[in-house]
């Protein structure tokens, strides 16, 4: 065979391979609104910069008569590339290939990628579209999804990892999107499941659909499972892009700054107006976070899931910060078992990745009863708290409103080594709000009224006295737990000096093999 007849067979062998399972695969998989691993990762990485390894790899299974259907790539597309000119690793599974099934190659390929992330120190990003383990292969097949999970575990706070759902997702494959630190999931197309309707109906007598077993709306407002919620998979694609802009490439590096046009002592007067007269009006905190942060940007993670608190991404001059904020218009703000354990897990990521967190804090307690006790609410809450005690990176507090009892200590109070705490003057610092505060001080004198005019006109003296004293930071501020109290509309510029000033911050944990947080 002549060189021109051995490049020839290149570029056969690599256009045969860039088909996948073939045409008539291509044409089904877009009929189900779905693009092909290639066509996801074109869109996802910078143009021209996808590098792709291990384009020839074919399987070595012989059961079943699998040695007479090899395809070039078994199933998944892996490389890398940029997004906006850093390094990432990708891969891609092909569902045109075998449905997208594992098999032992097929793992060895994620496993690759995976491991050279780890070396070079830059994120790892899985696009999952998958009927699971190759049946024909066996425990082979089962091996390779746990020689994933090991590497997914041991990345875990090392480097960003993200998983997008763009189809089945199910059976042990869903381990290996639960070990990463973000999940996204398209609406009517992407599932995610332990095990599916006919088995839960064989089991248990249920009857299911796969999309309220494990639909993309299901992982995304009830399990908490997924983060994000995605028309399409196009959104999805360019959300990734827009996420990896607030995350450093690995936990030895800080996040990229940008330039910011937007001045750091931009006043909003009308943040002085924003908190209700009345302590049990709400109003959505949304409002307060767009108004303080760079150019009304603000990257909303897990947002149909626990409303009653935010997480998210922003910039306040550029530096990439992580907010946890109480959302007053949902439940009062109140922490419950949900809320908890979305809030840790995005502070313990923050945390991990160098990124500086802003805690905007308006919470009237923990959700009172049986259902939140038997569900461990004291176990998740204490989540939070760890979570926030264990942090190192700077972490500046406002306290808004409310800041009652043991949920006052768990949102980054000073004492849970909160660097800067502010709060504004309309903030109530108190072990309970004055309603049940007179109910507990005042017993006695109230079971002795029996005019009911008369014991409303003590209540309302009483609750008077006691928001008088304590409805305000000035006790908190007068013994240096509140740093100072400032004015709503210069938050931003507060902010933006605090985090400036804690850019050298330097604060460190005990030695130790790990923390055992309580899961």
């Amino acid at each position: 065979m002549s060189k021109q007849d051995k490049i020839k067979q290149l570029i056969d062998l690599r256009t045969e391979a860039k088909l996948g399972g073939g045409e008539k695969k291509i044409e089904s998989q877009h009929r189900k609104g779905k693009m092909t691993a290639r066509e996801r990762i074109e869109i996802l990485l910078d143009e021209g910069s996808f590098e792709e390894y291990d384009m020839f790899v074919t399987h070595r299974c012989t059961n079943f008569g699998m040695e007479k259907k090899k395809v070039l790539g078994d199933g998944v597309v892996t490389g890398a590339g940029t997004i906006d000119g850093r390094v990432v690793y990708v891969y891609a599974q092909d569902f045109t290939v075998f449905g997208g099934s594992l098999s032992e190659p097929f793992a060895k390929k994620i496993c690759k990628v995976m491991d050279m992330a780890m070396k070079v120190g830059a994120p790892i990003i899985g696009i999952n579209d998958s009927g699971g383990a190759r049946i024909q292969e066996g425990v082979t097949s089962l091996a390779g999804y746990a020689d994933i999970f090991q590497r997914n575990i041991m990345s875990s706070g090392v480097i960003p990892q993200i998983s997008a759902i763009f189809g089945p997702c199910a059976g042990g494959a869903v381990y290996s999107p639960a070990l990463t630190d973000f999940i996204m999931m398209t609406e009517n197309t992407s599932y995610m499941f332990v095990t599916g309707p006919k088995v839960v109906k064989t089991v248990t007598g249920e009857d299911i659909t796969t999309e309220d077993l494990g639909g993309a709306h299901v992982h995304a407002s009830k399990s908490g499972v997924s983060h994000f919620l995605l028309e399409d998979e196009e959104e999805g694609l360019l959300l990734i892009r827009k996420l990896i802009s607030y995350l450093p490439q690995n936990n030895l590096e800080e996040p990229p700054a940008l330039e910011c046009n937007d001045p750091i002592d931009r006043l909003d007067d009308a943040l002085n107006e924003i908190i209700p007269e009345s302590a049990n009006q709400p109003y959505d905190i949304k409002d307060i976070i767009h108004s303080l942060v760079d150019n009304d940007e603000f990257l909303e993670v897990h947002r149909n899931y626990a409303k009653n608190i935010v997480v998210g991404f922003a910039r306040f001059d550029g530096m990439s910060v992580g907010i946890v904020a109480n959302q007053p218009s949902f439940l009062a703000g109140v922490l419950d078992i949900d809320a908890s354990r979305k809030a840790a897990r995005f502070v313990r990521f923050c945390d991990a990745f160098n990124v500086p967190i802003l805690t905007l804090v308006d919470v009237p307690g923990f959700l009172p009863g049986s259902s939140q006790e038997y569900g461990g609410i004291i176990i998740h809450g204490a989540k939070l708290m760890f979570a926030y005690g264990e942090a190192t990176v700077p972490k500046v507090t406002i306290t808004l409103r409310k800041s009652y009892g043991g949920a006052h200590d768990v949102m980054s109070s000073k004492q849970l080594r909160g660097d800067i705490n502010y709060a504004w003057p309309t903030a109530e610092i108190a072990v309970m709000g004055a309603q049940g505060a007179v109910e507990v001080l005042y017993g006695r004198e109230l079971a002795a009224i029996d005019n009911e005019e008369e014991r409303a006109k003590f209540v309302a003296e009483k609750e008077a006295e006691y928001k008088e004293k304590f409805a305000n930071p000035y006790q908190a501020a007068s013994m240096g737990y509140i740093d100072d109290v400032i004015e709503p509309r210069n938050s931003r510029f507060r902010i933006i000096r605090a985090f400036e000033m804690l850019q050298t911050k330097k604060d460190s944990n005990p030695p130790k093999k790990h923390s055992n947080i309580p899961l």
